[in-house]
């Protein structure tokens, strides 16, 4: 028995050790290659280390690319449609949890199906739309298509959390006299701090990294960084060392979001799929 026991260790601890390997190894090439300069990138015989560690990918995206205002673009993008999101969101997700009426399961089911629609087939008449309202080529028009991905998401999520929050919180709050929405805002918000972190993290990571529908409605210095690194690729030459110095810097932001947050997340999303 103490052998299958060390046995059955050393095979997690390996199998493990292969998972972390692969999960790093893009994240380490990626840093590697951001400190490397252009001649030895292009070598026939790649080096896992650089040979002459340089800043030179850096110094070229930031000082002779719009990589800051791409930065500023995403993060004004992402943060306005992660609180649009969650605003709608909260009120939808309390409506389906706590209100009866007729057709209500009807609508999280279509809540649901919306949310797993793929984003190609919603771009097209997106767009339509977007060029009708004349908001082509602008943040605005961002701002406007990104909630058809990430409301649905959220309002699932937070109405499985609400739905898992006892009533009778809120039922004392009624009978002190608060109205329908001051219990919302004093009980169950506090309550959902959790779910609603997460679900914010989660808003905010998707439009920080979405690629589609930035390059397909923003032009020119609106472009965010998903867009402005792609279009450091022209035709046969690519300015890897760029590209992956402005990687690992969009993705610092993310690192610490979910640092701090996450044991929000962690019980957020366990909670929120506790009931359906």
């Amino acid at each position: 028995m103490k052998i299958r026991r060390l046995t059955g260790c050393a095979v997690s601890y390996f199998l493990l050790f292969v998972m972390l390997f692969i999960a790093l190894a893009p994240i380490y090439w990626m840093l590697v290659t951001s400190l490397k300069g252009e001649s030895e990138i292009y070598k026939l015989v790649p080096t896992l280390w650089p040979k002459e560690l340089t800043w030179e990918g850096y110094t070229n995206l930031v000082g002779n690319t719009g990589f800051m205002s791409w930065l500023k673009n995403s993060a004004i993008v992402a943060l306005a449609v992660s609180a649009v999101s969650l605003f709608f969101s909260v009120l939808a997700a309390y409506g389906l949890a706590r209100l009866r009426f007729r057709g209500r399961q009807a609508i999280g089911t279509l809540i649901l199906v919306a949310y797993l629609l793929p984003p190609t087939l919603l771009f097209i008449p997106l767009y339509i739309l977007i060029t009708r309202l004349h908001l082509q080529s602008s943040m605005q028009g961002l701002i406007f298509a990104y909630p058809t991905i990430t409301i649905p998401y959220a309002t699932w999520v937070l109405t499985s959390y609400f739905t898992s929050i006892s009533v009778d919180f809120e039922e004392a709050a009624l009978i002190d006299g608060c109205s329908r929405l001051g219990a919302l805002r004093r009980i169950v918000i506090p309550l959902s701090a959790p779910a609603i972190v997460s679900t914010f993290i989660f808003c905010f990571t998707l439009c920080w990294s979405e690629f589609l529908f930035a390059l397909v409605i923003l032009t020119g210095a609106n472009s965010t960084v998903p867009v402005g690194l792609a279009g450091l690729i022209l035709g046969d030459v690519a300015r890897w060392n760029q590209i992956m110095a402005g990687a690992i810097i969009t993705s610092i932001p993310v690192v610490i979001l979910y640092t701090l947050a996450s044991r929000y997340i962690v019980s957020g999303l366990t909670l929120g799929g506790v009931k359906g």
